[in-house]
């Protein structure tokens, strides 16, 4: 029988572990918000998995994670969690815990959630984006993930916005260093700045999604403009990768209109003016990620 498995997801406001038991059946999940700093985090992880482990017995431990592990170094890089890149991340949390840990970028770890048994189940090819803090996303192919020989396939969110109006170029600043950057736009930090700049007005993205959905005229706007930059950024992976599926994760993805206004979009920018290009919602919710760190000890899951 297959072991315990504990997955963890480290996202922009909350750490979220969860454990799977050997039929791969939820047995518990602990969220707690992400701490600020490098070495609260691991304390943090390490912490987590003691006390699922307390309860439980021993598992094995995947992490998601902002950013990348360089297989040269294995140190993290393109995290937005800055702290964390040039960190040794993977082998200081090993030493943490006295025992093997499997690290992987979190957008790559819902792609391979929702590849498995999640929205894309069955799917050839899949492109599955996180609409949150951020807009990571990663590349799955017959259940499988694709990472890359650099580690960062899938990383859509540091191209430039395309097709960009006079109004949207250059461009917002990114932490990245770059001016533009699609995360800048098609998050959720990306979409309050929008809706600040438009209106003058501070409005979280949750509420600003509730009030286009109660008929508000500036919030509908809004979201408007966020579907025509999330098609835009879409079509051109679409045009590179022409993907069985796009599965949409993150709290933007929770945005019903998407998914009626979203597909229409996108078949005007791609390549011909049709797409045939499946769009969902995450089969697993915001738990996708987590499930997909837990999957990372699966043999079957890495190329």
């Amino acid at each position: 029988m297959v072991e315990n498995r504990i997955g963890v997801d480290v996202g922009g406001t909350k750490i979220e572990a969860l454990l799977l038991d050997g039929e791969g059946s939820e047995r518990e999940r602990i969220r707690i918000p992400t701490p600020g700093d490098y070495a609260s985090t691991l304390r943090a992880i390490t912490e987590l998995v003691r006390t699922l482990e307390t309860r439980h017995g021993t598992s094995t431990v995947g992490v998601g994670m902002p950013g990348t592990v360089v297989p040269r170094t294995g140190l993290i890089k393109n995290a937005n969690r800055e702290w964390l890149n040039g960190q040794p991340f993977e082998r200081d949390l090993a030493n943490c815990l006295a025992r093997e840990v499997r690290c992987a970028n979190d957008a790559d770890c819902f792609a391979a959630s929702e590849a498995r048994d999640g929205a894309a189940a069955g799917f050839h090819v899949v492109f599955a984006a996180i609409l949150g803090t951020g807009c990571g996303a990663g590349v799955a192919i017959d259940g499988c993930l694709h990472a890359g020989a650099g580690g960062i396939a899938g990383e859509w969110g540091h191209n430039p916005l395309p097709w960009p109006a006079e109004e949207e170029s250059p461009g917002p600043p990114c932490y990245c260093g770059r001016l533009g950057c699609l995360e800048r736009w098609v998050s959720g930090p990306g979409l309050e700045a929008d809706f600040l700049r438009r209106t003058g007005i501070a409005r979280s993205a949750a509420e600003i999604a509730t009030a286009a959905a109660k008929g508000h005229a500036e919030a509908s706007a809004a979201i408007a403009r966020l579907e025509s930059r999330l098609a835009r950024g879409l079509a051109t992976v679409i045009n590179l990768l022409d993907p069985d599926i796009v599965v949409l994760g993150g709290g933007l993805s929770n945005i019903e209109r998407l998914y009626d206004r979203v597909p229409p979009l996108v078949a005007r920018f791609v390549f011909g003016g049709e797409c045939e290009t499946v769009i969902r919602r995450a089969g697993h919710g915001d738990s996708s990620g987590v499930r997909g760190a837990a999957l990372l000890w699966s043999d079957d899951v890495r190329r």
